[in-house]
């Protein structure tokens, strides 16, 4: 067994994520049937699907962030229902629409966080001016997270997920609502984390970022999981669009809307 740097022991051949049976309703609606899934350590996993398809629901009950009607959730091994605090201290998270505490400045915000996981004050200090510098948020020095622009909100809920260096990224749409300068500063944040043996999990809308970032991809639709596996094996002979479309049965039409071209 391996230590996870703050005396809770998590399974180092274990992996980085393990859903088993995950299912969330809400009222009649069954939002996530049954979904297993598994991560291996040193990935770079990308879950695409359409709109509603259950992807936000599933990553919130695989943080812990979302309870389960049935099924379970584990981080390197740890149950992240049965031992939450431990699960926790091993991933960063950037959820959808995250709250943040809006009367803090950026560098107040991160200050707090690393005080709240009981980093070294050094620690914080030091950890807290990269990440505003590496993100471009130091010219915001004075600017309240109430004021962030979305894009801005996106890059200091990355930071806040990055700062205790975990060892698992689960991110919802990191990239939405980011301007290419700082997407592609993060793309290269999220790579170097990879090569240096952390674990990523991603959902994304756009598949060429997929297909550019990520090495194993799985597909959900209307709450289940209908593909998992290596890039190449997922998308076969075409691009990732192509197979998204097929796998979840979606119909294209271009009947109607005649008056657009009136």
């Amino acid at each position: 067994m391996e230590q996870d740097g703050t005396g809770t022991e998590a399974d180092g051949g274990a992996p980085a994520l393990g859903l088993v049976g995950l299912v969330k309703r809400f009222g009649t609606t069954t939002a996530v049937d049954h979904v297993d899934l598994t991560v291996p350590p040193g990935l770079f996993f990308g879950l695409v699907g359409p709109n509603g398809a259950g992807k936000t629901t599933t990553l919130s009950m695989a943080v812990g962030l979302l309870r389960p009607d049935g099924g379970s959730a584990r981080i390197f091994g740890i149950d992240v229902w049965a031992d939450p605090v431990a699960a926790k201290r091993l991933i960063g998270v950037l959820p959808d629409n995250m709250a943040l505490p809006e009367r803090l400045t950026g560098r107040e915000l991160l200050t707090y966080l690393g005080q709240l996981r009981g980093l070294a004050p050094a620690t914080v200090a030091a950890r807290t001016q990269e990440l505003l510098e590496v993100l471009e948020l130091t010219e915001a020095e004075r600017t309240l997270v109430t004021d962030y622009s979305a894009g801005m909100r996106k890059k200091i809920t990355l930071a806040t997920a990055l700062l205790h260096t975990p060892r698992l990224l689960v991110l919802d749409e990191p990239f939405e609502a980011i301007d290419p300068v700082s997407a592609a500063t993060i793309r290269v944040i999220l790579q170097r984390f990879v090569e240096a043996g952390g674990s990523v999990v991603l959902s994304s809308h756009v598949m060429a970022l997929v297909e550019q970032l990520c090495d194993h991809v799985g597909v959900i639709a209307k709450g289940r999981l209908v593909a998992s596996g290596a890039l190449d094996q997922v998308r076969g002979d075409g691009s990732l669009d192509d197979a998204f479309v097929r796998l979840v049965g979606a119909r294209i039409t271009t009947e109607g809307l005649s008056w657009l071209a009136s």
